[in-house]
């Protein structure tokens, strides 16, 4: 077994412990095989597929499906049929439903976000995500086309205020990081100012995020990188919005990151239609 399929099946196993508790009540009333169709109530991006068709290892069910995490629907389409113990059917339903819509929710969401750059930019998530969600709500937003961003705190160190209030100056912060991580890790440093930015890119980090700088003080940041320090990768974060998204296009920086991505989308609307008939 894979690890990726092991942590979605040990993730879908806690979700159905969750849901149906002691026991589903009312698998003592039901003895038929069923069909059911899952149908699509809006438009937008569908996500959680990958999800959702290891159910059928965990119960007497199979599904056809009709859209692959990452493509597009519109209302009324069927995104898949699942078949199978309709006892099975009925204690996955709501679960699988919340995985579908919550998920295709943030694909959506991220897919508003990613048109608007026109691939003039990268898009990034943030680790701004419900606890224990994060891999799946992170998945759901690649789903959309955003990148995502560190996973947790052992992917990739982020310098930020937090942690600068610790130290003397950026360059000691660095300085020290250098000499404790290791050598293939890269520094990203969290600057609230055109001074700080600077002071990150000589004391030699790897990225520097501009963080709730005014679109004039990242157009110098992003200057001042082009001509001294051009291997250095500018991201820009904060209050990031559709509306305000071209504003931050047009600055030069090299990637966009925003948590509304994720903590802003709503679930979509999905519903199961079931026909079932007798053993």
């Amino acid at each position: 077994m894979n690890l990726m399929k092991y942590q979605i099946i040990e993730f879908l196993k806690n979700t159905l412990s969750e849901d149906i508790g002691r026991g589903d009540l009312a698998r003592s009333l039901i003895k038929k095989s069923a069909k059911a169709k899952v149908i699509a109530k809006s438009e937008g991006v569908v996500a959680g597929i990958e999800y959702i068709k290891y159910f059928s290892e965990l119960g007497d069910i199979r599904f056809d499906f009709y859209f692959n995490d990452s493509d597009l629907y519109k209302k009324g389409d069927v995104i898949f049929e699942v078949y199978g113990d309709a006892k099975d059917l009925l204690s996955i339903e709501r679960s699988m439903l919340n995985i579908l819509q919550h998920a295709s929710g943030i694909a959506s969401n991220a897919y508003e976000f990613v048109k608007l750059t026109n691939n003039k930019i990268k898009m990034l998530d943030t680790r701004k995500t419900r606890p224990n969600l994060r891999i799946f709500e992170k998945y759901a937003a690649s789903c959309g086309g955003v990148t995502n961003h560190r996973l947790g705190l052992d992917d990739c160190l982020m310098l930020k205020d937090t942690h600068l209030a610790l130290f003397n100056s950026i360059d000691e912060a660095i300085k020290t990081a250098r000499e404790n991580i290791p050598f293939t890790t890269k520094i990203e440093v969290e600057a609230e100012n055109i001074d700080m930015a600077i002071e990150a890119m000589k004391a030699g980090a790897d990225i520097v995020m501009c963080d709730n700088m005014d679109f004039e003080d990242i157009k110098e940041v992003v200057e001042y990188r082009n001509k001294n320090h051009k291997g250095v990768f500018l991201e820009a974060s904060g209050n990031v919005t559709l509306e305000n998204i071209e504003k931050y296009i047009k600055t030069g920086i090299d990637a966009i990151s925003s948590g509304a991505i994720i903590h802003q989308a709503t679930f979509k609307d999905f519903s199961m239609k079931m026909k079932g008939w007798k053993w």
